[in-house]
Order: C-alpha cells, then structure tokens, then sequence
C-alpha cells in the first residue's frame, strides 16, 4: 500500500456532471485543480468560499479558535499532578485514561480542552469518518481498507480532538447506528458513527462520569478493551477503530465511579482549592486578562506552551527506548504486592506511566522517582483498605517502600 500526504476529491461522474450543470445555470464558472476539487470565482460570498475550504490541518484549528478561544493549558495555575496525569496520557495513550476526583472550579474542564491545543497533529485518512491511521494497516475501518485496495490513501494532518461524551447520551448516540432497512434491502454496512467513532484517536471526555448509565458504561468498556467498536443488530454488524484516551471528571460528592470502569481507568488524582492566597490572587488575574483580551493573553503564553509542546513531542519519541531493568520491575511488584492490590493491572500501569514520566523528563533509565510519581495515581482507587484504615492513601508509606 502506498500513502501519499496529497489530498484529492473523489466524485462520480453522475454527481459531477450534476454540479456543472447547476454552476452553468447560475452564471458561475469553476477553475479546476490538480491538488483538489472545483473553485468557483469571486462571485461567491467570502462565507460560502469559507465553506468549500479543507476542514482539519491548521486552517481547522484557526477556524475552531477563532470561534471558541480556550484558556491555554500552560496558564493554569497549580494542581500539577493533574496535569501531569493528563501529559502522561498524551506522550502513552497505552497507559489507559486518567479520573480526575474533586470539587467544582478547580479547572479541571480547562484543563482537558486546553491539552489538546499543546498537541501534535496526528495523521488521518482524508474523508474517514473514524480518523483512520493510515499507516496502521491492521486497524483500518471496513472503507479504508477498500480504498487500501486500489493502491493509495490520500492522508492530512489535523489537530488531536476533544469529544465529548453526554450523561445523557443514548446508546445509538455513543456507539453508533445500523439502518437496518438500507442494510437488508441492498446489503450494505449503512452505518451512522457515534460519539466513539469521533473520539478514535483522540481523547474522549466525560463530565461527571459518575452519572453515566450502566449501558455507556458497558460500552466504554467493551471499546476499552478491545480497541474496537462493534454494533449489532438482528444479525447485522458494523466494527471499527474506538482508540481513544479516556479522560473522566467527577465530584465525590455527588456518587462514586462503578467499580469496573473504575478498574479500568489507570490513573487517578485528586483536584481541590488552591489555599495558597498568592496564587489565589494569580488565578483571579489571568482570569481577568484571559477575559479582557483572550488573543494578547494566549500571545503570552505562546511559548510557554510551545516548550511544553516540544517536550511532549521529544517524550514520545523517546519513549520507546526506555527500558525497565528487573531492579525496577521488583520494586514495583513490591509496592503492588504490599498495597494489596488485586490482579497485575496496577503493576502494568504503574510500569507504563513511571516510564513514559521518564521520557518526559528528559531520562534515559527509570528512577525512584519516576516510579513513586506512578504509583501515587495508579494506587489511591485499587489498594485493599485494611478493617480500621481511614480510606486514605498514604503516599508516605509508599515512598518509605522504595527508599
């Protein structure tokens, strides 16, 4: 299979043909491209010009911004193991999601939608409605693959996106839907993606996921699982990609987290009010700025946020040279063996997260550290509370474990 970065329009003649005839109808007179598709002249309006553009690339994330400007990642002020969770997620999406725990207005909201703008483009299949990795042979959608078929697959770059997933989404809308009298009269897969198609290769957020109905859950955890999407219906399927970083949010207060979603969450952290008046005082200003000039306020933080994008972008590329040395590999065990954990999840978690965190650090071999800063998110939700104990994590006995 060969891949090519040009993107081209594919149209049938019929629809064509069509078009041309409408164009010559209304005066207008189309100028062809080698590179895309038919432009009208200047007698268009700039706003229907604006529609006939590419969506995603960096035209997308102008076009997104200049509707919504978001508070930039890099200016939040604080809760650093929240953020650290969430890069850790994005230098390893194989390290399986993050639950950030806490009270309301402690930016967590921010945070998420402020991480995607600090990431690199990922590389998708042009006109793929599930974000198909094109170099991922393995895992293409039923229609890349057909196009696979005839030698080429037109590729973009466009920007990691947020999705969001409802409380009170419907089935059909997480996880997809069959028409099932198109698919029965013509035989064809007539399938309309949801809420987890969108979010492949992305990261998917969910708001108060303590409230998510039992049949989201099943579902979550059946794409989590699996890597993979699978509806059915009387005898009909639809699979595809469902890759994605998980990221929920909740306040204890209002329930806890269904212990199996729970489990499959790596890491956890815990989000409260800033009691440091200084920095109180710091949140208060750059709110102010943000809202009084939101385009000067994101200026200054351009580069900050730009270092921060340049350290990810090393970390993944280093990533996979870092090894574990059975040193490391034991102490982990150990602090798994001795928190009482169930089943290995937590070692693997714990492994994964210690070493991307060492890539992030510009490491070359795991430390202490590293392991430590796992542990105090994969442990807090799975270590076995003892008759008597008061329910806390204890982050001191951990660090006198390895010490």
């Amino acid at each position: 299979m060969r891949i090519t970065g040009v993107i081209r329009e594919r149209r049938s003649i019929s629809k064509t043909a069509s078009k041309k005839a409408q164009e010559k109808a209304a005066g207008l007179t189309p100028a062809t491209s080698k590179e895309g598709p038919a432009v009208l002249n200047e007698q268009r309006s700039g706003a229907e010009k604006a529609q006939e553009r590419p969506k995603g690339g960096a035209f997308a994330l102008s076009q997104a911004r200049s509707k919504r400007l978001l508070y930039p990642f890099a200016a939040i002020v604080g809760q650093e193991k929240m953020k650290r969770a969430l890069i850790l997620n994005a230098i390893n999406p194989s390290i399986g999601g993050v639950l950030i725990r806490g009270q309301k207005g402690t930016a967590k909201s921010t945070a998420v939608r402020g991480l995607a703008e600090v990431l690199p483009g990922i590389e998708v299949v042009v006109g793929c409605r599930f974000g198909c990795d094109p170099r991922d042979e393995e895992n293409l959608c039923w229609e890349c693959a057909e196009r696979a078929k005839e030698g080429v697959l037109h590729t973009e770059v466009r920007p990691m996106r947020v999705v969001d997933l409802p409380v009170g989404a419907t089935e059909d809308r997480v996880v997809g839907s069959l028409d099932m009298e198109r698919a029965l009269r013509g035989g064809e897969r007539a399938f309309e993606p949801g809420i987890l198609a969108e979010a492949n290769r992305g990261i998917l957020y969910v708001d108060e996921i303590n409230l998510l109905d039992d049949y989201v859950v099943d579902a979550l955890l059946d794409a989590a699982a699996m890597g993979m999407n699978t509806v059915e219906r009387e005898g009909v399927s639809a699979s595809h990609p469902a890759s994605f970083i998980i990221v929920g949010s909740m306040n204890p207060e209002e329930g806890e987290l269904r212990p199996q979603l729970l489990d499959r969450i790596a890491l956890q952290v815990g989000v409260e009010g800033i009691s440091d008046v200084e920095q109180r005082v710091e949140i208060i200003e750059r709110r102010n700025a943000f809202a009084s000039d939101p385009v000067k306020f994101r200026e200054e933080f351009e580069p900050e946020s730009e270092r921060l994008r340049s350290r990810i972008v090393s970390a993944k590329k280093a990533l996979p040279k870092i090894s574990s040395g059975k040193g490391e590999l034991r102490k982990i065990a150990k602090i798994c063996v001795e928190f009482g954990v169930d089943g290995h999840r937590a070692d693997i978690m714990i492994e994964r997260a210690a070493r991307t965190n060492a890539a992030f650090e510009g490491r070359e071999r795991l430390e202490t550290g590293d392991i430590v800063a796992a542990a105090e998110m994969v442990l807090p939700h799975r270590a076995r509370k003892a008759p008597f104990d008061d329910g806390e994590f204890s982050p001191e006995r951990l660090r006198s474990m390895v010490t």
